[in-house]
Parts: C-alpha cells; structure tokens; sequence
C-alpha cells in the first residue's frame, strides 16, 4: 500500500517518518525529501532511527494538544485539566509555529480534538510547505460524521481502544463507546484513511491484546501499537494497580501472532522519555523521568521554540 510519509536530511542522514505508526527510519535507498509515497510495506522493513543518534534540530516528531476538552472521562487520561484552552486563532498560530519548525510527524490529541470543528483547517496548516506529515488521535466517538471531510486533512488517524470487546472497552470509557469507535473506524477505513488502533498495556486489558490485532485485521486496520501505561495525569492515581512492568508488556508484545497486513508495535515508557507536547496552554512540555512525570519548558511564540534540543532516545 502506498502512503504518504514525510522524509527529511539531518546531518547528511535520510530520516522518514511514519505518521500513524510514528515511528522513524532509515532507508535503504534514495528518497525524495518532504512529504512522499511510500510502500509501507518497504518502510516497515527499514532499520528504526533513535532520535537521540540522530541529533535533530527540532524533534522528529511531536504531539500538538490544542484542546482540553473532551465528551468521555477516562480514568488513565494523561491530559491536564486545569490548563488554558487555546482559541481559534491561538491555534492557527501555533500550527503555523509547528510547520515552519521542521518537525517531521505531528499527532494531534487532546482532550477530544474531533470536537473542534477547525481540526480539517489547523491540520492542513501544519502540513503546509510539503514537509511535515499530521495524524489525530480520537476516541472515535465523532469520527463516523467527520471522517469524510478529514479525508483530506490527515494523513493517519489514531484511535484508542482498551480492549478488544465492547464490555472491556466501556468499562473504562463509557457505554455505547467501543460501538461509536468500531462504527467510526470504519467510516474512515472506507474514506481511504489510514487507520491505527492504540491500546494502553494495563492489567485487566492486556490479555485481549491478540483478539484487538485479529480485529484490526477484520476491519482494514493498518496497524496497532501498544503503549506502556504513564502515570501522568490523572492516570497517576491508578498507575500501581493498572501498570505493567517493562518485562510484563514486553512479554506480552513477543507473545503476539501479528496478521498479514498489520504492523504493531511497542511503545515502551523509555521511548516516551523526552517527548514533546505542545499543549493547550501554548507551552511546550516535556516527558520526563523516564515517561513518569510531564514538565513545561517554555511559551511556543515562534518556529524556533519548538527546535529545543533533544532529550534522551525519544522525539
């Protein structure tokens, strides 16, 4: 299958990023730079790029959280609640901001960032110049009636699952969720979208990890990634009961029979460390301690606040 990813030169080195798995890679042959069609296929099979090897003048990739807001009350949610909501405008700046950066991948988040009705114009605006690729991630309660006019404004949607059956799923997120996430899933699947389930690794969900990926492959489902729980937000107040152990999650990963046509993957606390948020309040945060903990570093009023060093193995 052919897509679009977004390939960049640092130091002399060739990086392209994924936008729904957001993973970043080294290929094997010469690549046009900006955004570009690949085989995803070919892509996958390229050596994975470590930022932190890298060096890059801004991070590879980002997460841009203009909104707050959000229509479900999960109880593992890493968004703080008590920061200042962007306005229309404040987001048309900021995205501005991101595309003049030469931050490669940005997924949009949230709160629910499908509640904004400006999401089509702001993604299209980060991906203005060619060069940055932008994905959404979404619990997928709104995405049935929106897929169509964001067909055109992403590049990959990211939906969120914690588990594979509808009681596991609504038991965290509410009833009549998983039905609205499948039933949007869908919608954009059939609008050409490349979709990626995401599944947090906690206690009482893991074990429907392999039926979610048989479901992702029934449903047209590029992919899946698996996300070690952070307790961050207001996920810290259950993180001793509900989070695996790097050795648990991992062993459930590398006990995972993976279907044709889907590619997972891991994405472990350790290479959450030093990821960057720009969040709803206009500053750019910073995973810290090793994923455990979300710092703010400083106002975006411009490109070249985004082209902070660094942290880590992680961008």
């Amino acid at each position: 299958m052919i897509r679009t990813f977004a390939a960049a030169e640092i130091d002399g080195t060739t990086v392209v990023h994924d936008p729904a798995v957001g993973s970043n890679h080294l290929p094997l042959r010469p690549v046009p730079l900006g955004c570009v069609g690949l085989d995803e296929q070919e892509v996958a099979a390229w050596p994975e790029a470590q930022p932190g090897q890298l060096n890059p003048k801004a991070p590879l990739s980002m997460c841009f959280s203009p909104i707050v807001r959000c229509n479900l009350a999960c109880p593992h949610c890493l968004d703080d609640k008590g920061v200042r909501e962007s306005t229309a405008e404040e987001r048309r700046t900021l995205a501005g901001h991101i595309a003049a950066s030469g931050v490669l991948g940005v997924d949009i988040s949230g709160g629910e960032p499908l509640l904004l009705r400006d999401l089509p114009d702001f993604a299209r605006a980060i991906r203005t110049g060619g060069r940055a690729v932008v994905s959404c991630t979404t619990n997928g309660w709104h995405l049935a009636r929106r897929a169509s006019e964001l067909a055109g404004a992403l590049d990959a949607i990211r939906v969120s699952l914690d588990g594979a059956t509808e009681a596991t799923h609504d038991a965290w997120r509410g009833e009549g969720s998983y039905r609205r996430a499948i039933s949007g899933t869908r919608a954009a699947v059939d609008e050409g979208i490349r979709v990626q389930f995401q599944m947090v690794l906690m206690r009482s969900t893991h074990h429907e990890s392999q039926e979610l990926l048989e479901q992702a492959a029934k449903l047209g489902v590029g992919g899946v990634t698996f996300l070690q729980m952070l307790p961050i937000g207001e996920g810290k107040a259950i993180a001793e009961q509900q989070m695996l152990t790097d050795d648990e999650a991992r062993a459930t990963f590398d006990a995972l029979t993976v279907p044709d046509g889907v590619r997972v993957r891991l994405r472990t606390r350790g290479s959450a460390d030093g990821f960057t948020v720009l969040r709803a309040d206009g500053y750019a945060w910073r995973n810290t301690g090793g994923a455990t903990s979300i710092s703010a570093f400083l106002p975006v009023t411009g490109p070249e606040d985004l082209q902070l060093p660094t942290a880590g193995s992680a961008a």
